[in-house]
């Protein structure tokens, strides 16, 4: 079942059961869901079977970042369980993401590969205490190149800089953005947020 909807819908639960429940709220023709660390460590690739099941693509966001080969095998087996997209982080490096990227050409998988780039959780000083100087904008905006230039489909990014990476990147440049919620939801760890109506006009 192929959804044309710009929604991802977090399953960020401990259990399998809690999440299936919540996706048995859910409509998979409008919307994809996110299965994340702690929900695929406790589940396991049955998780992802459950979901396609119920007609779901899946975006499984386990954010690997390791050397080059090991990356490469830990996504084509991301891909083999048939999930819509996954992830990797740009601080990997060029080799690592284009070892990825041609792992899955290699092989005739056609799963969406997209990088992370500053995770919303981090800001300026975080940055500055891993030794990267400037803006944050800037840091984003140089792994969004370099993550297009290795041929991936998109970045993990804030919506904040969502338009930006719109014209740096591409018009067909995905951006995932995490940390969308109405102004009286809790932020939890996340500082890079924005509601739904302003994520959406950014693009």
């Amino acid at each position: 079942m192929t959804c044309d909807s710009p929604l991802i819908i977090a399953l960020d639960h401990s259990s399998l059961d809690a999440a299936l429940c919540l996706a048995d709220r859910l409509e998979p023709t409008r919307c994809r869901v996110k299965v994340g660390k702690e929900l695929f460590t406790r589940s396991g690739p049955a998780v992802i079977e459950a979901l396609h099941g119920r007609g779901f693509e899946v975006f499984l966001d386990l954010k690997f970042h390791d050397i080059p080969n090991t990356v490469a095998a830990a996504v084509q087996a991301a891909a083999e369980l048939g999930v819509w997209m996954v992830n990797v982080h740009a601080g990997g490096g060029r080799g690592m993401m284009e070892a990825a990227r041609e792992r899955l050409e290699r092989h005739g998988l056609e799963t969406r590969l997209i990088a992370v780039t500053v995770l919303t959780s981090m800001g300026t000083e975080d940055l500055a205490e891993l030794g990267v100087a400037g803006a944050l904008a800037d840091h984003v905006e140089r792994l969004a190149l370099l993550t297009r230039d290795c041929g991936l489909h998109g970045v993990v990014c804030s919506a904040q800089e969502a338009e930006r990476l719109k014209q740096l990147c591409g018009e067909d440049f995905l951006k995932v953005t995490p940390g969308i919620r109405p102004h009286f939801a809790a932020r939890g760890d996340q500082h890079r947020i924005m509601p739904p109506a302003a994520a959406v006009a950014a693009g």
